[in-house]
């Protein structure tokens, strides 16, 4: 037979002419060990697992700029939301192929299914492939590439695929998903057989006599700087897969892997043909798929017949290594890229080397680490790997050693290196000249001239909106806003007037596909918000919130129509819950034309009249309320309250103090609502704080109501801050007797109430009334007679009161213990 033809099941390629390398997707020894074969084997063409649309792309990977970790994106331009990502790291072996072949001038194609077959079967409502998913199928963590679990319907049973999947188990011999023939690993009925798919490496690490996957493989592979492990790694995958059965497979998920290896060897027997020397990189679990006893073409063709298209454009794009972790929920990820990227880059006393990398993060947190305690923490490390039988100390050993000897223990000083080494954030970068749409070239060009880098490290940035620069950012930040690119999280500025902007800017990776799908809306930031914005006008709090984010955002063209759309929605709209979530984001709306010189003239008008019915509706829909709905009102009454001064109109705030005092009478408005109306006209001045306790004793009476409702009125009174009950001991006498009178039943009703009203005061406010209740309740105890007569102390505090408090607080803690621990044993009660 031709070594080139693999024309039927049975035959096999000239092992001279072909080389499967199974690989981990991301490991610095699996990496070395690729480059290490390569060079030696040097192939005439290189096939690298992945989307074979990125072939055009390869190119890139030598330019400068491409500096991984950086991500293959695919995304289907007509469907938004489906795209997904192939993420490589310098230490990733895929990556090392890739470099190696563009260095030696060597063909490179990638042979997986197309992506364009695999994002046609995904909807719009889970398209975006989760980060788990690296190559766009059955990724498990942190293991080699298998198929991907089960998925079961409504009624827990697995679903049905179409009637392909049985044509595709007819051309496979009648069993989907069958593996290449020869003996197996497993014994009929095995259960171990089960982990065959789900988790080979704990299989091969169970064997070997580990009980942690991970330490094995790192022992064996990860750890390794010689030698050439893939014919190893072939026989073990075909020994796994040989007679074991796809438990825990749907038929869907076996026809996926079915479908991906066939194109594998579709791609693999074209450049066979050519007679070239082939290396192949792929997943391991798919190399006994590409070599010995194989399929007939008609087979594979049989198992591609009807595979779905859709249109897809790839692209490169920077990524970072806290995406390649596994705490990321990527599912081929790893625990430490960090230390992975360490092993790959400093062969030569990778052990040293790191140790002195952790005490420098430790000193930047001013612990004190000293050159002796790194020669320590690495003799410590080599003991440890020389105790557990390792070929060198692993992170494992390395992290035993800096909690021992740099950190005195600390697991907090440990936390600190895990965060900055460990995980070892790094954030690659592409070429201009990669392929992107027009819309994020603009995003790119208007950055750089606005000097903003896509960082991924947070950095704070205070903006001073009276400078060109400082509001030209402003206004990009605002705009990506409304297009869903969080690139900047506005954060609170104190004490810096509305001049003053604080954002806290952050570039994650998954923006990409963000300005991918915004670029539905147009090819420039500007134009794209402004297009965004009037879509967005379906109701009157959509069409207030956008006036607001296009004065923010300086989107001038956006302004005419959403003003109209706005003087359409106030007119038609009568629920006084929407004018109420329309007024605040209006009157903010009109201080920007003094900060930002925009005319803001056409809003005078609308909200004076949005106003207006606010104050008539209000007291139509206060009354009778249920809890729930009466809480979502003070919400919205308070924001109307926080915004109203912005007006600057006496006559707005008197009637707002009107409606709020025709409400705070009625006898159908709620324990909650009341209390907030009270405290309300208190701060604004219309009643003094005599006016406030008597209303409050009332409301704390006990005829007046259930505990809950009155719990309701103090949260709603004391909603306004700690501030009356500091300085008011009226108040906190009145609260405090209340609670004093509660029975148990009504305390622990009330409880959370109570809990969740003095959980909101800052901790030094709640430390200052505590001890202004100690005060009021020593002089409660002294009115009551309970003080001595022979003195008190110099706190003005009886001594024997003091002592009784004390005895108080004592029995009720022993009397918690006791309860705790139960009945005393009647052998410690007769000292027997």
């Amino acid at each position: 037979m031709s070594a080139a033809g693999l024309p039927g099941r049975g035959n096999a390629a000239d092992p001279g002419r072909l080389r499967v390398l199974g690989v981990r997707h991301h490991g610095p020894g699996s990496a070395r060990a690729v480059r290490r074969v390569l060079q030696a084997y040097r192939p005439e063409v290189v096939l690298i697992e992945g989307p074979p649309e990125a072939d055009s792309l390869v190119k890139l990977v030598g330019d400068a700029g491409m500096v991984p970790p950086v991500a293959l994106l695919a995304y289907a331009p007509e469907a938004p939301g489906t795209a997904s990502f192939w993420p490589f790291a310098v230490f990733s072996p895929e990556w090392q192929a890739l470099t190696w072949a563009v260095e030696a001038g060597v063909p490179v194609r990638f042979c997986d299914l197309p992506a364009g077959a695999m994002l046609a079967a995904r909807t719009a409502s889970d398209a975006v492939t989760d980060l788990g998913d690296a190559e766009l199928g059955d990724e498990l963590p942190g293991l080699f590439e298998v198929g991907d679990g089960p998925a079961r319907n409504e009624e827990g049973v697995a679903d049905e695929a179409d009637s392909e999947q049985a044509d595709a188990g007819q051309a496979y011999g009648g069993q989907a998903g069958a593996a290449p023939e020869g003996p197996g690993l497993w014994e009929p009925d095995d259960p171990a057989s089960d982990l065959a798919h789900s988790d080979p490496l704990a299989v091969l690490a169970r064997l070997a006599g580990y009980d942690d996957p991970e330490r094995w493989w790192d022992d064996v592979m990860e750890l390794q700087t010689d030698g050439d492990p893939f014919d190893a790694i072939a026989e073990a995958m075909a020994a796994l897969r040989a007679g074991a059965p796809p438990v825990g497979r749907t038929q869907a998920g076996r026809l996926l892997e079915q479908r991906r290896e066939a194109w594998m060897r579709k791609v693999l027997r074209a450049e066979l043909r050519t007679g070239r020397r082939v290396a192949v990189v792929c997943g391991a679990w798919h190399v006994p798929a590409l070599t010995g006893r194989l399929p007939t073409v008609a087979a594979d063709n049989a198992v591609l017949k009807g595979l779905p298209k859709r249109k897809v454009t790839l692209t490169w794009v920077p990524w970072a290594h806290s995406r390649l972790a596994t705490a990321s929920g990527y599912g081929a990820g790893v625990a430490s890229p960090g230390w992975y990227h360490h092993l790959f880059t400093a062969e030569d006393h990778p052990v040293s080397r790191w140790l002195t990398e952790v005490a420098r993060v430790l000193r930047a947190h001013d612990l004190a680490v000293s050159s002796a305690h790194v020669v320590e923490a690495v003799r410590l490390a080599d003991a440890l790997a020389a105790l557990r039988d390792r070929p060198l100390a692993g992170l494992t050993e390395m992290q035993d050693a800096t909690l021992a000897v740099l950190c005195d223990g600390n697991p907090a000083a440990l936390g600190l290196v895990t965060a900055a080494a460990v995980t070892g954030e790094r954030f690659g970068s592409v070429p201009e000249s990669a392929p992107g749409v027009p819309l994020e070239a603009d995003l790119r060009a208007y950055a750089r001239r606005l000097r903003l880098k896509f960082e991924l490290e947070p950095r704070e940035l205070t903006l001073d909106l009276r400078r060109t620069t400082d509001l030209e950012r402003s206004r990009l930040l605002h705009r990506l806003g409304v297009l869903g690119v969080a690139w900047g999280v506005q954060r609170v500025v104190t004490g810096e007037g509305t001049f003053k902007e604080g954002w806290t800017l952050r570039w994650e990776p998954e923006f990409v596909v963000a300005v991918v799908e915004a670029s539905l809306w147009g090819t420039t930031v500007a134009g794209a918000a402004t297009a965004r914005l009037l879509e967005s006008t379906g109701s009157l709090a959509e069409v207030t919130t956008g006036v607001e984010a296009a004065l923010r955002a300086d989107l001038a063209d956006a302004l005419p129509g959403l003003l109209t759309a706005l003087d359409a929605h106030a007119a038609a709209d009568t629920d006084v819950a929407h004018l109420l979530d329309a007024f605040p984001a209006l009157v903010r709306s009109r201080r920007y034309g003094d900060v930002r010189g925009t005319a803001t003239d056409q809003l005078i008008t609308v909200t004076e009249a949005l106003f207006i019915r606010i104050c008539a509706g209000l007291p139509t829909v206060a009354g009778a309320l249920s809890a729930e709905a009466a809480r979502a009102l003070v919400d919205r009454i308070d924001a109307v309250q926080d915004v109203l001064p912005l007006l600057g109109d006496p006559a707005a705030e008197r009637r707002w103090v009107a409606t709020a005092l025709a409400l705070a009478d009625r006898a159908d408005v709620t324990g909650l609502l009341a209390g907030r109306l009270v405290r309300m006209l208190t701060d604004a001045g219309t009643w003094d704080t005599d006016e406030a306790a008597r209303r409050l004793s009332r409301a704390l009476s006990r005829g007046s109501g259930h505990a809950a409702e009155q719990a309701a009125w103090v949260e709603g009174f004391l909603a306004g801050g700690a501030l009356l009950l500091i300085h008011d001991d009226r108040v906190l006498g009145l609260v405090d007797a209340w609670v004093r009178g509660l029975d148990d039943e009504d305390f622990l009703i009330v409880l959370p109430l109570v809990r969740r009203t003095f959980g909101a005061f800052e901790l030094p406010e709640r430390r200052n009334i505590a001890r202004r209740a100690r005060r009021i309740d020593a002089d409660r105890i002294r009115r009551d007679g309970r003080d001595a007569d022979d003195g008190t102390g110099s706190n003005g505090i009886a001594p024997d009161m003091a002592d009784w408090g004390a005895q108080q607080r004592v029995a009720a803690a022993l009397a918690t213990v006791d309860w705790l621990l139960g009945p005393p044993d009647p052998l410690l009660r007769t000292g027997e």
